[in-house]
């Protein structure tokens, strides 16, 4: 994913217990405009994880380290990458996680670890997490913080205000989904979708979680009865 502009916002939206979100100015890729999000999960040692890094400046920074020290890092599927660089540069000592497939992407990174269907021992009294194989777009690894019972996906669920794009990019984000009466899984993303029974094993492990709350990395959260809308938001598929 290429990025020709985005700007972070920094201020830190607590979002349960031991969970914050950090909303990014939109970033402009291909000629269309993006919202971004960040969530920053706090461990049992004080430590952080971060989930989907935004872009780093100054004050983000310093309202990031009043919660305590950046312990993880994690690129959570092969597009969200961008910025991993700007905080392993300001965090050498934090591990970096990385998506399946994107090590290849971006070697000039080290990273730590591959995520995987199973946990880091470092990460598993926070959270669980399901990789989502089977899409030729990407591979995305879904979380679950378990203290606020909040699922997290990244790109797999979107949902834009419906008059976020204008003209033709307006016409073309309601015939994919990405924008519409609730959140959906946009339908490039659907096509992409050609292993289906991995892919629908992944979301059956997924709708075990008990989910109260969703966020993904494009468009506001899902802060009520999350198992009972991933279960509709994911019914094509378990169809």
């Amino acid at each position: 994913m290429q990025t020709e502009k985005c700007q972070d916002l920094a201020d830190l939206e607590p979002f349960g217990p031991g969970i914050w979100l950090v909303s990014g100015a939109p970033c402009t890729v291909a000629g269309f405009s993006y919202p971004t999000r960040m969530a920053i999960i706090q461990q049992g040692n004080g430590g952080l994880i971060l989930w989907s890094p935004v872009s780093l400046s100054d004050r983000l920074r310093a309202n990031v380290e009043t919660l305590g020290p950046v312990q993880h890092l994690i690129a959570p599927n092969s597009l969200h990458h961008i910025f991993l660089s700007e905080w392993i540069d300001a965090f050498p000592n934090a591990k970096v996680h990385a998506a399946p497939r994107l090590k290849d992407k971006r070697r000039d990174i080290e990273f730590d670890f591959e995520l995987s269907d199973t946990t880091h021992p470092n990460l598993r009294a926070e959270v669980d997490q399901v990789v989502v194989r089977g899409n030729l777009i990407t591979t995305e690894v879904v979380f679950f913080h378990k203290e606020s019972r909040t699922v997290l996906f990244t790109d797999l669920l979107q949902h834009f205000p419906q008059d976020w794009f204008k003209g033709w990019r307006g016409m073309i984000a309601r015939l994919d989904r990405m924008s519409g009466p609730v959140p959906a899984v946009p339908n490039k993303f659907r096509l992409a979708f050609v292993r289906r029974r991995v892919s629908r094993n992944a979301i059956e492990r997924v709708l075990q979680w008990p989910a109260e709350k969703v966020v993904f990395a494009h468009g506001a959260p899902v802060i009520t009865d999350g198992q009972t809308f991933l279960k509709s938001a994911f019914s094509w598929l378990l169809k």
